[in-house]
């Protein structure tokens, strides 16, 4: 009998991807363009339950419980401003998405690592201002030699990135799946071309 209630209970683990719900700040913005600011739809219903968001969008789907049926959420705003941060934290992921996701040393996609260009042996910091985005064959050819020692250059001398910057990069790498509930909210505030 328990083990029934609790298998009902469970939901399947992709179930968890399905419906979510894009979050806006409450200047109508997406928190985060890459990674996109997703909540599921159960985070969505219970922040809209403890009046935090405003639904503005919703999908066909309904959601029950025993006492109310409501639609599931597609798109929240959240009722107080959360102020974007400034600095952009230094993960590998920030890395290589300051690098368009390609290598700094060929252009190519995929298999990324990262390499310090002045190498730590040779006295090289981790920074922003020392560490790109590489491929695993241009890293294994650079080692621990300097860029002129192995006859590399750079497409592009790499720098701290700033925020808003980083925000605008993000844009350019959409998630697979973008709702047609979403699209009015993703690119509003994009600069039109003339």
């Amino acid at each position: 009998m328990d083990g029934d209630f609790r298998s009902d209970f469970v939901r399947e683990p992709g179930a968890l991807k399905q419906h979510p719900a894009l979050v806006l700040n409450a200047d109508y913005r997406p928190l985060s363009y890459y990674p996109l600011s997703l909540w599921s739809w159960q985070e969505a219903v219970k922040a809209a339950w403890l009046d935090r968001v405003d639904i503005v969008a919703e999908y066909d789907e309904f959601v029950h419980s025993p006492s109310t049926t409501i639609r599931m959420p597609s798109v929240v705003v959240l009722k107080d401003y959360v102020k974007p941060q400034k600095r952009v934290a230094f993960t590998r992921f920030n890395l290589f998405l300051r690098d368009q996701f390609r290598c700094q040393y060929c252009g190519a996609k995929g298999d990324l690592t990262f390499d310090h260009v002045v190498p730590r042996a040779a006295g090289g910091v981790t920074s922003w201002e020392n560490v790109v985005a590489a491929c695993s064959p241009c890293n294994l050819k650079k080692g621990s030699k300097s860029l002129h020692r192995a006859g590399m250059s750079l497409r592009r001398p790499p720098r701290r990135p700033g925020a808003e910057e980083m925000r605008n990069t993000g844009r350019k790498f959409p998630p697979n799946h973008l709702h047609e509930s979403w699209m009015d909210f993703l690119y509003w505030d994009a600069e039109l071309d003339a």
